[in-house]
């Protein structure tokens, strides 16, 4: 959730949304949590659209695991719980799991503010914002895009329906696979999403 000043307090059709249901902001337009107009008509609550599935939070335990175990910590601030980042004026986004390079997040810019340097590594665990304006269309592509043009050297989007991962990084072209292949993170480390969740037991079905 948002919590900046300069984060809008209504939405595209003029109408005031509460500004907890504010997931991103986006060239000074808000996005809002997937599943927001639910919780407008009484049939959801806030925590129901906010919190993750037990395959998402399943898949940053895995991921946060090799990360602590294989990556020096010394030099890396793993971060998760949608952790902000605010790339320019009015383009506030978060992260599902995100690698911070401490050399580049010094203690001085740690603060009560979200994080304004570009992180390492950023993972995405499907998509959470409500993208059903035809002008949100691209949001995955939008989202990855100013994130590398910020300073982020990779961008890695998994979609938990479909099974694909999505891997995009500076100056090289993107790639989309099936999660039980080897995907590179950072320093030699890689994951294979189906191979770990095929080794806990876990099985998801596959949307067309």
């Amino acid at each position: 959730m948002l919590t900046v000043a300069e984060k809008p307090k209504t939405a595209r059709a003029g109408k005031k949304i509460p500004e907890s249901l504010i997931y991103e902001i986006m060239d000074g337009e808000p996005l809002y949590y997937k599943g927001y107009k639910e919780v407008l008509s009484g049939k959801k609550t806030l925590e129901e659209i906010m919190g993750s599935s037990s395959l998402q939070f399943v898949l940053v335990h895995y991921l946060l695991g090799l990360m602590y175990k294989n990556l020096d910590e010394k030099l890396y601030y793993f971060a998760t719980n949608e952790a902000g980042i605010h790339v320019e004026h009015n383009v506030n986004m978060s992260n599902d799991v995100a690698v911070y390079r401490k050399s580049v997040l010094t203690a001085d810019k740690i603060s009560k503010k979200y994080a304004d340097v570009p992180c390492r590594l950023a993972i995405e665990i499907d998509i959470k914002a409500d993208i059903s304006n035809p002008k949100d269309y691209n949001y995955v592509q939008r989202k990855t895009q100013k994130l590398l043009d910020f300073g982020v050297e990779k961008v890695i989007w998994i979609f938990t329906g479909t099974q694909k991962v999505t891997v995009a990084a500076a100056n090289e072209n993107w790639q989309t696979m099936d999660w039980d292949k080897e995907i590179a993170l950072i320093d030699g480390l890689v994951c294979n999403i189906g191979k770990y969740l095929a080794e806990e037991g876990i099985q998801t079905e596959k949307e067309d």
